[in-house]
């Protein structure tokens, strides 16, 4: 089957955008974890937690702890799931171990909010919950119990969400073992909180976009400078009036939130009489918006 050049560059240059924001998301989650979390003693859900509850139990570095955890989870994930599923989550996991061990030592003295534990499970699970989205976003993660719930969700009518929640509140619940502080674990399920919000959040505002159904004599020309000048398509509708029984041509079009200011000005700039309809839409996927992943 032969490719188009020009669909086939788009996925290359998608591909390349995916992998970079996947780094930004682990540089994040290294700082959120070793800067606000783990110094003032508050788990998380995930290989994370475990690893700070061994940090704290027994002095194992967290990075190698969480290194080692995911590739055996990855390991036996390599071989029920497949490579394909499983190779940006390696890019993360040994971007997410390398960061950390360059954060940890510089952030060692700074000891943030070491006397505002709530504020430091906000401020951290924010930084988690956005590294989880954008990692979900791009098609990755981070491991840990996200591939727990791969797998069993493969064989099992199981959700997603259900399984992640399950094992997330079971480490939070098993860091009282190590600090034997029901505070701080009050305080681990903030983060759990917060970082789920943050996920649902960013994903969403992501994947946001709007829809646009106008109504104009001057539909040619807008549409016309909504491909040039905004750069995207239009398809145009026959249709007819119900009370004045006229023909009329309405123009149909999907565009990115951000976008919608730019449109509004071109509809207001050639017909200022047109009518507007726009509403807002969870996904659109294909060429020009999200793939399906």
């Amino acid at each position: 089957m032969v490719t188009n050049p020009h669909i086939q560059r788009r996925r290359y240059v998608s591909e390349i955008q995916d992998y970079l924001l996947i780094a930004f998301a682990m540089l994040l989650g290294s700082v959120g974890w070793v800067v606000f979390l783990l110094p003032n003693e508050i788990t998380m859900g995930g290989l994370p937690g475990i690893s700070s509850i061994i940090f704290w139990g027994f002095g194992v570095p967290v990075q190698v702890s969480y290194f080692v955890l995911n590739a055996i989870l990855l390991g036996i994930a390599l071989k029920v799931m497949g490579w394909k599923f499983c190779v940006k989550t390696i890019y993360a996991v040994v971007l997410f171990t390398f960061f950390t061990s360059v954060v940890q030592p510089w952030a060692a003295p700074l000891h943030l909010l070491h006397d505002q534990p709530f504020m430091a499970a906000i401020v951290g699970g924010a930084f988690m919950g956005l590294t989880s989205g954008i990692g979900l976003y791009c098609n990755g993660s981070t491991g840990g119990s996200d591939l727990v719930a791969a797998m069993v969700n493969k064989y099992h009518d199981i959700s997603l969400g259900k399984i992640i929640l399950i094992c997330d509140l079971i480490i939070i619940t098993a860091s009282y073992l190590v600090l034997h502080d029901w505070e701080k674990v009050i305080y681990g399920f903030v983060v759990l909180f917060v970082g789920s919000f943050c996920v649902d959040h960013f994903v969403n505002s992501m994947r946001s976009s709007v829809q646009f159904f106008i109504i104009s004599q001057q539909y040619e020309e807008i549409g016309r400078l909504i491909n040039q000048n905004a750069q995207r398509g239009c398809t145009v509708i026959n249709s007819q009036g119900f009370y004045s029984g006229k023909e009329v041509k309405m123009l149909f079009v999907l565009a990115r939130r951000n976008e919608s200011q730019r449109i509004f000005q071109i509809i207001e700039e050639t017909d200022p009489h047109a009518f507007v309809s726009q509403c807002p839409v969870i996904g659109v996927y294909g060429l020009g918006f999200d793939q399906f992943k």
